[in-house]
């Protein structure tokens, strides 16, 4: 998305949009594809389709701030939009993004967990003379729905994560059973 958003891609961006593609999806830095857009046209396009103007990235930067240096048509058309955008489009403090440490650590353990559980299984199918196929492909495709549920449960719930370190442990995630004995 940023990089269509950048080199004005609309064709691109209506095809991403049109699988799920979220126009105010955040980098690392916090950026959405709104901050990385050099023409109106394509800043036009996004807000159209919700992109939220009024927003802080991790520096605390608005889209319309770190686009006026090098794009000031492109700062002062999206300032010329905030007052007349409904309440609901804009967004001064939105919150931080899950940290790229909570990340890590999420899929560290996820990993850990899949590599015990793929041992565990091979030895168990060795030691009883089995072939362990469909008890690997069950404990990998549970891990990965555990990746999914876990990363939408760090959008979601970043305000939450945000509050203490107490929350910022993969551990709140529900043990899973790695198979039979």
């Amino acid at each position: 998305m940023h990089a269509a958003a950048s080199y004005g891609h609309l064709d691109i961006l209506e095809f991403l949009i049109s699988r799920g593609g979220d126009v105010n999806i955040t980098d690392t830095d916090g950026d959405t594809p709104l901050y990385t857009v050099e023409n109106i046209e394509t800043a036009r396009f996004l807000v159209d389709r919700g992109a939220v103007i009024n927003r802080r990235n991790s520096e605390g930067i608005s889209p319309i701030e770190h686009l006026t240096e090098d794009f000031p048509s492109v700062a002062r058309f999206l300032e010329s939009l905030s007052p007349s955008l409904p309440d609901s489009r804009i967004v001064e403090d939105a919150p931080t993004p899950p940290s790229q440490h909570h990340q890590n650590a999420i899929s560290e353990q996820l990993t850990s967990e899949l590599m015990a559980s793929v041992q565990g299984i091979m030895e168990r199918a060795e030691a009883e003379g089995r072939d362990p196929e469909d008890e690997l492909r069950q404990v990998v495709s549970r891990t990965v729905l555990e990746g999914v549920v876990s990363g939408f449960e760090m959008t979601t719930n970043t305000e939450e994560e945000q509050r203490g370190p107490a929350n910022d442990s993969p551990s709140k995630r529900p043990k899973t059973d790695d198979g039979p004995e």
